[in-house]
Protein backbone atom coordinates (compact mmCIF):
# COMPACT_ATOMS: atom_id res chain seq x y z
CA UNK A 1 0.00 0.00 0.00
CA UNK A 2 2.77 2.70 1.17
CA UNK A 3 6.49 2.32 1.24
CA UNK A 4 7.78 1.35 4.43
CA UNK A 5 9.41 4.65 4.99
CA UNK A 6 6.21 6.42 4.81
CA UNK A 7 2.97 6.83 7.22
CA UNK A 8 -0.18 6.17 5.87
CA UNK A 9 -1.62 9.06 5.14
CA UNK A 10 -5.26 10.64 5.79
CA UNK A 11 -6.57 9.75 2.53
CA UNK A 12 -5.12 6.28 3.41
CA UNK A 13 -6.77 5.58 6.62
CA UNK A 14 -9.97 7.16 5.57
CA UNK A 15 -10.20 4.79 2.61
CA UNK A 16 -9.62 2.18 4.61
CA UNK A 17 -12.07 2.63 7.34
CA UNK A 18 -14.59 3.04 4.24
CA UNK A 19 -13.51 -0.34 2.79
CA UNK A 20 -14.32 -1.71 6.74
CA UNK A 21 -17.53 -0.02 6.93
CA UNK A 22 -18.41 -1.89 3.65
CA UNK A 23 -17.57 -5.01 4.30
CA UNK A 24 -19.52 -4.84 8.18
CA UNK A 25 -22.67 -3.47 6.20
CA UNK A 26 -22.27 -6.24 3.42
CA UNK A 27 -21.82 -8.91 5.58
CA UNK A 28 -24.85 -7.71 7.82
CA UNK A 29 -26.93 -7.69 5.20
CA UNK A 30 -26.17 -11.12 4.56
CA UNK A 31 -26.97 -12.42 7.94
CA UNK A 32 -30.14 -10.66 8.11
CA UNK A 33 -31.19 -12.14 4.69
CA UNK A 34 -34.95 -13.26 6.25
CA UNK A 35 -35.83 -9.54 6.31
CA UNK A 36 -37.26 -8.86 3.09
CA UNK A 37 -40.04 -6.16 1.97
CA UNK A 38 -41.95 -8.37 4.47
CA UNK A 39 -39.81 -6.94 7.32
CA UNK A 40 -39.70 -3.32 6.15
CA UNK A 41 -43.67 -3.14 5.12
CA UNK A 42 -44.32 -4.15 9.12
CA UNK A 43 -41.71 -1.97 10.52
CA UNK A 44 -43.65 1.04 8.21
CA UNK A 45 -47.40 0.23 9.80
CA UNK A 46 -45.57 -0.02 13.45
CA UNK A 47 -44.50 2.81 13.04
CA UNK A 48 -48.00 4.37 11.32
CA UNK A 49 -50.37 2.95 14.40
CA UNK A 50 -47.92 4.60 16.67
CA UNK A 51 -48.59 8.07 15.16
CA UNK A 52 -51.86 7.63 14.15
CA UNK A 53 -53.58 6.25 17.49
CA UNK A 54 -52.31 8.85 20.15
CA UNK A 55 -53.91 11.18 17.00
CA UNK A 56 -57.05 9.48 16.77
CA UNK A 57 -57.09 8.99 20.72
CA UNK A 58 -56.81 12.28 21.33
CA UNK A 59 -59.15 13.60 18.55
CA UNK A 60 -62.12 11.24 19.44
CA UNK A 61 -61.45 12.33 23.48
CA UNK A 62 -61.42 15.97 22.24
CA UNK A 63 -64.64 15.58 20.47
CA UNK A 64 -65.94 13.98 23.77
CA UNK A 65 -64.78 16.93 25.77
CA UNK A 66 -66.42 19.18 23.46
CA UNK A 67 -69.58 17.89 23.38
CA UNK A 68 -69.67 18.29 27.11
CA UNK A 69 -68.27 21.49 27.56
CA UNK A 70 -68.87 24.92 26.47
CA UNK A 71 -65.41 26.56 25.85
CA UNK A 72 -63.87 29.00 23.62
CA UNK A 73 -61.78 26.44 22.04
CA UNK A 74 -61.28 23.16 20.25
CA UNK A 75 -60.74 20.67 22.46
CA UNK A 76 -60.78 18.16 19.44
CA UNK A 77 -57.81 20.22 18.11
CA UNK A 78 -55.61 20.73 21.03
CA UNK A 79 -56.00 17.04 21.74
CA UNK A 80 -55.32 15.85 18.38
CA UNK A 81 -52.29 17.88 18.11
CA UNK A 82 -51.21 16.76 21.91
CA UNK A 83 -51.80 13.18 20.24
CA UNK A 84 -50.16 13.74 17.38
CA UNK A 85 -46.70 15.35 18.98
CA UNK A 86 -46.84 12.25 21.35
CA UNK A 87 -46.75 9.27 18.47
CA UNK A 88 -44.20 11.49 16.86
CA UNK A 89 -41.72 11.27 20.32
CA UNK A 90 -42.31 7.76 20.23
CA UNK A 91 -41.81 7.26 16.77
CA UNK A 92 -38.34 9.61 17.43
CA UNK A 93 -37.13 7.13 20.33
CA UNK A 94 -37.95 4.07 18.94
CA UNK A 95 -35.74 5.30 15.81
CA UNK A 96 -32.82 6.27 17.88
CA UNK A 97 -32.98 3.21 20.02
CA UNK A 98 -32.84 1.16 17.01
CA UNK A 99 -30.06 3.02 15.30
CA UNK A 100 -28.54 2.89 18.65
CA UNK A 101 -28.94 -0.65 18.79
CA UNK A 102 -27.38 -1.29 14.63
CA UNK A 103 -24.22 0.78 15.77
CA UNK A 104 -23.46 -1.35 18.79
CA UNK A 105 -23.69 -4.21 16.34
CA UNK A 106 -21.22 -2.84 13.65
CA UNK A 107 -19.13 -2.25 16.36
CA UNK A 108 -19.34 -5.63 17.64
CA UNK A 109 -18.79 -6.95 14.19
Amino acid sequence: MTPSNKQPTKRHRDFEKAVVQRRKRRLKAERQKGRGIWMGMGMFGLVGWSVAVPTLAGLFLGLWLDARTETNFSWAFALMAGGLTLGLINVWNWMQKTASEDNEEEDDS
